[in-house]
């Protein structure tokens, strides 16, 4: 790979929802070209739909046939859609689910056929992308699936905090089922390798929190932290991960002891996320480790409400685009420190 030309596919998201807009306002912003070449895998029709109602007649876009003929340091459009597409804005159709799928098997293709570099995702309605193609929670299970991933992690990423979820798209009533030393010690290993490679951080210090109220109050308010999660930690420091806990969320966050880590595990979606978008809404990425490829996305969904309005901040998808060009550097450049390493000589008999 080449870092000075990286290719970023972006999927089109929910075409009804706000996804055009924060992918338009991001591509106005002719700095993104001195990081990489974004290519669009959507539709012109759609494009000019937006850019009438958000009144960007500045907004222009080089339509390709293929992720190949993209031009460089340009937005690249390539068509995954035909003349009939439908935009209904603020509305989650059938017709939008199958515009999203479309967009996100196309350049899932190409990141398999090494056409493009990374994947920023578009927000996407979870209920109305759902097809006999298409059976999961969200992007994370369904990009674990396509790339033979053996698990994955979400991380959401900021300047301020990181925040890495045990259990991901599952309702409440399951967690405690899924908390277990065997999954907390694979999300840790997960956790701590992405930190190194993609984040380049040479010794990362992972804060883990707990399940329940108060961490247990040793087994008063449930068991899990005795159990499962500080015998995860146990194993995870004899592996040689910097992990300590489990913390109470709610003084681990209000307290700022965040601060001292370079990321927190969490135990369950919203423990994480609560507290994450509470801290760095309009900047936080959705990272997924654990893949062959750097996938990210904005921290935000489709927010109907609010489509069409050019009132949809673009900071998140921007931070998702630079991030993927970030991790893509970092580990161009760990492969390179670590592609050969120093022979270990024993010295015992010297």
């Amino acid at each position: 790979m080449n870092i000075h030309r990286i290719k970023i596919g972006i999927s089109q998201g929910d075409i009804n929802g706000i996804s055009y807009e924060v992918i338009m306002k991001t591509l106005l912003d002719p700095r993104v070209y001195e990081t990489c070449t974004p290519i669009l895998y959507g539709s012109p029709k759609v494009i000019a739909y937006h850019r009438k109602a958000l009144n960007m007649a500045n907004f222009n876009i080089n339509a390709v046939r293929t992720a190949e003929e993209a031009t460089y340091h340009k937005a690249n459009l390539v068509n995954v859609l035909d003349d009939n597409v439908r935009v209904e804005l603020g509305k989650s159709t059938q017709h939008a689910g199958e515009a999203a799928l479309l967009s996100l098997q196309a350049v899932v293709k190409d990141l398999k056929d090494d056409k493009i570099d990374a994947l920023v995702t578009g927000p996407i309605n979870k209920q109305n992308i759902q097809s006999a193609q298409f059976k999961f929670p969200g992007h994370t299970e369904y990009l674990k699936e396509e790339f033979k991933a053996n698990e994955v992690l979400m991380i959401m990423v900021s300047d301020v905090v990181k925040i890495a979820v045990v259990t991901g798209h599952v309702p409440l009533s399951e967690v405690p089922s899924l908390i277990t030393i065997e999954t907390i010690i694979s999300k840790l290993r997960i956790l701590n390798k992405s930190l190194q490679v993609d984040f380049a951080i040479r010794r990362p210090r992972i804060a883990v929190l707990s399940l329940n109220p108060h961490a247990g109050d040793e087994g008063l308010i449930g068991r899990e932290e005795i159990d499962a999660i500080i015998p995860a930690i146990e194993k995870a420091k004899a592996e040689g991960i910097i992990a300590t806990g489990p913390y109470s969320a709610d003084g681990f966050f209000g307290s700022d002891s965040y601060q001292k880590f370079d990321a927190v595990l969490a135990m369950y979606h919203d423990q994480g996320l609560t507290p994450f978008k509470a801290l760095v809404f309009d900047q936080g990425v959705n990272y997924t480790a654990g893949l062959s490829i750097v996938r990210t996305s904005p921290a935000h969904g489709t927010a109907y409400e609010i489509t069409g309005q050019d009132v949809a901040s673009e900071s998140s998808f921007r931070a998702a685009l630079y991030l993927a060009c970030d991790i893509l550097k970092n580990r161009n450049e760990y492969k390179q420190l670590t592609s050969n390493p120093l022979r270990n000589i024993d010295t015992s008999n010297m």
